[in-house]
């Protein structure tokens, strides 16, 4: 009854009741990429591996009518792309002495900042079973509020009384107030993965525009002949800039 109420459909039942109290970990990894590199993620794992196993590529460039065609040909160098994945995480809960969490909050008419404005008003009196107010803020794509007090005492007795009437505009509106947690990571133990289907590519030099590039390079590596395949994405970082590539899990 402390916690924010929020409604929610169930589908299905785990097939273990061991999995219940189970956390799931969706993996999210964010990893950064050199100038000069590209990401090739094919549709079969036996292509990228075969990408790999040559190690060696030479692209053709399309440059026109260049006399001298070695000038129109770049080699790469095709690795395996290794990530670290989370295998074992622990984390430690502590609810604060000083933040209560505000939800149940009405549907008004007014922005997020004067809707702080008033619960910051509200509860920096006494009177209300309040303090200062040191500081309040939205959650993150939440419709809850953090709000911190400038001393210990007042969360506890406003965490008791469960719900309050708030007053804001010509309305009063009855909103919840629960225990505000945080959560620190106490363990984090990671081992590496290797992606079955995407190669990274090195060494390409800034020889053309970056979409031109990206062309050259998928068309390359999509021919059979080159011991390529169906490409699913590419994704190409010019030397001297840097990248961020997002992996997610892979559900082909």
């Amino acid at each position: 009854s402390a916690l924010p109420e929020k409604k929610m459909i169930f589908k299905g039942l785990p097939a273990n009741k061991e999995d219940m109290n189970k956390l799931m970990l969706i993996p999210l990894i964010r990893c950064p990429l050199p100038g000069g590199s590209a990401l090739i993620t094919f549709e079969e794992a036996e292509v990228a591996q075969r990408i790999i196993e040559m190690k060696e590529h030479t692209v053709e460039l399309s440059c026109g009518q260049l006399e001298e065609l070695d000038q129109c040909r770049v080699k790469v160098q095709a690795v395996p792309m290794d990530i670290l994945l989370p295998s074992a995480l622990e984390i430690r809960l502590t609810q604060s002495s000083r933040s209560i969490l505000v939800s149940d909050l009405p549907s008004l008419s007014i922005s997020k900042e004067a809707l702080l404005d008033k619960l910051e008003l509200f509860f920096s009196k006494t009177k209300n079973g309040g303090s200062e107010v040191e500081s309040r803020s939205f959650l993150e794509d939440s419709q809850q509020v953090v709000l911190t007090f400038t001393r210990d005492g007042v969360a506890e007795p406003l965490i008791e009384r469960g719900h309050i009437q708030v007053p804001i505009g010509k309305g009063k509106y009855k909103i919840k107030i629960s225990p505000y947690m945080s959560g620190d990571i106490s363990n984090l133990q990671l081992q590496p993965s290797r992606c079955p289907r995407t190669v990274l590519l090195l060494g390409i030099p800034d020889a053309m525009s970056v979409e031109s590039m990206r062309d050259a390079l998928e068309i390359h590596f999509q021919k059979a002949s080159r011991g390529g395949g169906e490409v699913d994405a590419l994704a190409y970082v010019p030397a001297g800039r840097t990248g961020v590539a997002v992996f997610v899990e892979d559900t082909a």
